[in-house]
């Protein structure tokens, strides 16, 4: 009785349960309004309870919440810091306490109109599975893996794949054909049916990707460089077949790690131990030692120092002979067959660069005859369309924001750039980089003509579309549309946020889509680090997880998760954390690497471990051993285990 004389005394709570009651109001008025703006003018009870749910969020987070929180944690209340899967229900429970903290009875609320506390987080769950399939024994979230195109022809890899943890296979339109694409998923179906699993299949569609184009070639050359053996460390001569017949027509395989050409006239004079004597394109001293004959084709030599030659580098043949060296009348040699690389473009902070159509190869910058810039180094871009939309002052980022830029000046068919951006001794400029132009309306359209003819291939195969550079609602219109005329009304979406624009769009995209088709969320931080920078990124991916939840749709944590044993085998520790955090997600991408069976069986370690400790915003009071191990050396007790 003293308990709740003191409660209705307290004017702390009569002041809360106001505060309450208004932050209601104003969530369940604005939250009716936005529907209505975005899905059209209906009757309370016709919009989909998620996107009520997710509506609700959105207002309830229009506002700084921290003075409430801070007052409802000092009274032993629920602070709303976890209400994202039930946002109506869990300011509904807070009211109805406050009111009986303050002995009133409980204020008429009216029929909830969104989840319930236990629905919301149901159907979440219920979505992921609808998803990705059943879960694992031991942990829910589920894991994606990027196909490598050996897939197509590795069976093992896929079966090895399943076993160690695949829940979903991912295949990117953008790389091969479907022809391969049908040998991957014939493969992952095979390996369901032989381990009795099940696994999702998503096609990403490549989307307007633009990319940097081509380069001109430079001069021929080659570059003899020996290695390493990886055991003693010891380094191993280049082996380096002299031949008559042009290198791309040799009729069999040979010892050789090079294959040059050079005249009949040469190969006949030569005999084991000669040595071909020169000085290489770099000024150094170098020469090739002949070490024996190659049946029907030339001879077999070797080089011991890295050495850099080309169709103009002249060789002299030397024999030993009455105790010394001797050079053989045969004539100047010059050795053909060298590839012709691209050229090399090195851009500092402060250079120009020209981005054209993709007719005009990339090369460096041109000077004149006193040495200054007469023209700046140029590359094309593979969707030059966008070149006219671009405006002074405009960001550029290139290779996953390895080189950063802004617009200068623009003209019909170019664009001029200044490097903002680069590292110390410059970067090199490599075909086939991605571009990305923050906040740019580039005017390209959803679906590029090869995402609808992917299209084609993809709802007759895929469980799961990816939506690549979705941006608004219309965008998810036009997909749903193309999916309808395809009659793959069930087939569910991917929605890739990797735009400033998406970011900016994401509660329409989702609210446009919840109820009309099967959604899931993809972060992509790749493309979204260089839209919005690394520190800003960390924020956004924590705020994309929460709007997701509200809208009960499952989340893919991706791009570079476990990225370094992908690709090398070697442990990053804080990739190791980031795959901890990744819990949070229903489900986490792995992308391909010589590694990427290793890695997986990692990850999947990993989430086993963290799903006890963490359930999206929630930790997770499992006994902790840190707790238990200073327990146990208290009380004397002898054994541990973790």
């Amino acid at each position: 009785m003293g308990n709740a004389t003191r409660n209705e005394s307290d004017p702390e709570y009569p002041a809360l349960l106001a505060e309450m009651l208004a932050l209601r109001d104003e969530v369940v008025t604005g939250s009716t309004a936005r529907l209505q703006s975005l899905v059209g003018a209906n009757t309370a009870g016709a919009y989909p309870v998620s996107a009520r749910n997710l509506a609700d969020y959105l207002m309830l987070r229009c506002r700084d919440l921290r003075p409430l929180q801070l007052r409802l944690a000092r009274k032993g209340l629920s602070s709303l810091g976890r209400v994202e899967a039930h946002v109506r229900a869990s300011i509904d429970e807070v009211i109805h306490v406050l009111a009986a903290l303050c002995g009133s009875p409980a204020p008429p609320l009216g029929p909830p109109g969104a989840p319930e506390f236990d629905a919301g987080n149901e159907l979440l769950n219920s979505n992921t599975q609808n998803l990705f399939g059943p879960s694992r024994p031991g942990r829910t979230t589920r894991i994606m893996v990027t196909m490598p195109s050996e897939a197509a022809t590795n069976e093992k890899l896929v079966q090895e794949l399943l076993e160690s943890g695949m829940d979903c296979a991912r295949i990117n339109c953008a790389h091969d054909a479907p022809p391969v694409w049908e040998r991957i998923i014939a493969n992952v179906r095979r390996a369901e049916q032989d381990q009795g699993r099940h696994c999702r299949i998503m096609m990403d569609l490549g989307g307007h990707k633009i990319r940097t184009a081509s380069l001109e070639d430079g001069p021929a050359a080659t570059r003899l460089h020996p290695r390493k053996d990886g055991v003693t460390d010891v380094r191993v001569p280049v082996m380096v077949a002299l031949v008559a017949t042009s290198p791309q027509e040799m009729p069999a395989p040979t010892p050789a790690d090079v294959r040059l050409q050079t005249e009949d006239r040469v190969l006949s004079a030569l005999q084991t131990g000669d040595r071909l004597q020169f000085t290489d394109q770099r000024g150094r001293s170098r020469e090739l030692v002949v070490e024996r004959p190659l049946e029907g084709l030339g001879w077999l030599a070797h080089c011991s120092k890295t050495s850099l030659i080309g169709p103009d580098t002249e060789m002299r043949v030397m024999r030993w002979r009455d105790g010394r060296w001797d050079r053989v009348a045969i004539g100047a040699i010059h050795l053909g067959g060298h590839p012709r690389a691209p050229v090399k473009i090195r851009l500092h902070c402060g250079d120009a660069l020209r981005l054209t159509g993709p007719e005009q190869p990339g090369r460096p910058r041109e000077l004149d005859a006193r040495g200054h810039e007469s023209e700046p180094a140029r590359i094309g871009i593979t969707e030059p369309r966008i070149l006219p939309s671009l405006q002074p002052g405009q960001r550029v980022w290139i290779d996953d924001g390895k080189l950063g830029a802004v617009v200068e000046e623009t003209d019909a068919d170019s664009v001029i750039v200044r490097v903002t951006h680069a590292p110390p001794d410059g970067m090199r400029l490599r075909a086939d980089k991605g571009i990305n132009f923050p906040g740019a309306d580039l005017g390209l359209g959803p679906l590029s003509q090869k995402d609808l003819a992917d299209l084609e291939f993809v709802v007759h195969h895929a469980d799961l579309v990816g939506f690549s550079f979705v941006e608004s609602a219309a965008d998810m219109h036009v997909l749903m549309t193309e999916l309808e005329r395809r009659d793959a009304e069930s087939l569910a979406i991917i929605a890739k946020i990797e735009t400033m624009q998406a970011l900016q769009n994401l509660p329409e995209i989702m609210l446009s889509t919840i109820g009309h088709r099967a959604l899931g969320i993809m972060i992509a931080r790749g493309d979204l680090a260089v839209e919005l920078g690394g520190e800003r990124l960390a924020e956004i991916q924590e705020e994309i997880l929460w709007l997701a939840e509200a809208g009960h749709v499952p989340v893919v944590w991706a791009t570079q998760v476990l990225e370094t044993m992908a690709k090398t085998g070697t442990v990053s520790r804080p990739e190791m954390s980031d795959a901890a955090l990744s819990v949070r997600a229903e489900c986490v991408m792995l992308n391909k690497g010589p590694f990427i069976v290793s890695a997986l069986r990692t990850l999947d370690t990993i989430l086993h471990r963290m799903q006890d400790h963490q359930h999206k915003k929630m930790p997770q009071l499992r006994a902790l051993h840190l707790a238990a191990w200073h327990h146990a050396t208290v009380h004397h007790d002898s054994v541990f285990r973790t």
